[in-house]
């Protein structure tokens, strides 16, 4: 998750997924839009929608995406997805039946027809051999958009959004490229009245609970701002990586130092490289000088899956869901 994706996150889930693939043979790879590894666990019920008829939009239909306005002659059959989260959101919406490829990273749901494409380095010409009426990225990595259209293959691109509106415009962006803008829109309706139950329930404190948000174990983080800070500043969370220096120059991503999130001592650990990179509460109580934290002694600290963790789609309320539950009894030290 991230604001369009600044380009050193990118380089950091990237180098994640370069990680992962190196042991591909021992975890099954997962990821953002090019985020870490894992497996859709068992904190991730499945739930994504059926493939049937159409519900709802005729053809031919133009729809403004980020890349522009996409010219949709007809309803697609045959969709390459190349953005994990893309996928997820396609079978939501119950365009499953029609996606016929996806990345090598889309891996969930389970039924999705995994493939050998790079999100990272898309191979025009192994695209092109699946003979897709319409393609759905992430972003238009490589010009992808415009190399694709010279096989009249339109390209409707999904980036990381920057608040929470733009997840549900890209639900009916989907909806209305695939043919199924009702389901879009019922996805829409139901993951918006979920997110406000969780909200609603969350503990009001005079003041917000610090947290340290871990991308690897090289300390990148996120700062308030971005994404998944605005997400978590809805249950009244706030990143200690706001006042780290250089951090709105790194686009509120920084690289933290140990030191720094040591002194500043956040209530509570969060970490997002828990399947990538191996971490847990035991492998950051063991680190040097971490033992002392606060979070660490009361055992504040949350593990999460890494695609849940790093998809914007249609399971962001797991991810608030269980920051919730892990963070209802927190009460603000003195």
């Amino acid at each position: 998750m991230s604001t369009r994706f600044h380009p050193r996150l990118a380089a950091i889930r990237s180098r994640r997924a370069i990680t992962c693939l190196a042991s591909a043979a021992a975890l099954v790879l997962l990821a953002g839009l090019t985020a870490g590894c894992g497996t859709a666990s068992g904190t991730a019920p499945n739930r994504p929608g059926h493939g049937g008829a159409a519900a709802g939009g005729a053809f031919p239909v133009t729809v403004t995406a980020a890349n522009g306005t996409v010219h949709i002659a007809k309803r697609p059959v045959a969709i390459v997805s190349l953005s994990p989260t893309a996928t997820e959101m396609l079978y939501a919406i119950g365009a499953g039946r029609q996606v016929k490829a996806v990345d090598s990273l889309s891996n969930y749901p389970r039924q999705a027809p995994r493939t050998a494409l790079s999100a990272y380095n898309p191979n025009i010409e192994a695209i092109v051999a699946t003979r897709p009426d319409l393609v759905v990225a992430s972003n238009d990595i490589g010009l992808l958009t415009r190399r694709l259209a010279a096989f009249s293959v339109p390209v409707l691109a999904v980036p990381a959004p920057s608040k929470l509106s733009g997840v549900y415009a890209q639900f009916r962006e989907l909806g209305q490229a695939t043919g199924h803008q009702r389901q879009a829109h019922a996805v829409v309706s139901a993951l918006r009245a979920t997110i406000a139950r969780i909200v609603a329930a969350a503990p009001h404190r005079a003041r917000p609970l610090t947290y340290y948000y871990e991308l690897d174990q090289t300390f990148y983080s996120v700062t308030s701002s971005t994404f998944i800070g605005k997400l978590l500043g809805l249950l009244g969370l706030k990143s200690i990586a706001d006042a780290a220096k250089g951090a709105s120059a790194a686009g509120g991503y920084p690289q933290l130092s140990a030191e720094f999130i040591v002194k500043t001592n956040p209530d509570l650990i969060i970490l997002a490289d828990t399947l990538c990179c191996h971490q847990s509460a035991a492998t950051v109580a063991a680190r040097s000088g971490w033992a002392g934290m606060t979070a660490v002694r009361e055992h504040h600290i949350i593990a999460l899956n890494d695609d849940i963790a790093s998809r914007w789609g249609p399971r962001i309320d797991i991810l608030l869901r269980i920051v919730a539950a892990a963070t209802a009894g927190i009460g603000r030290r003195s």
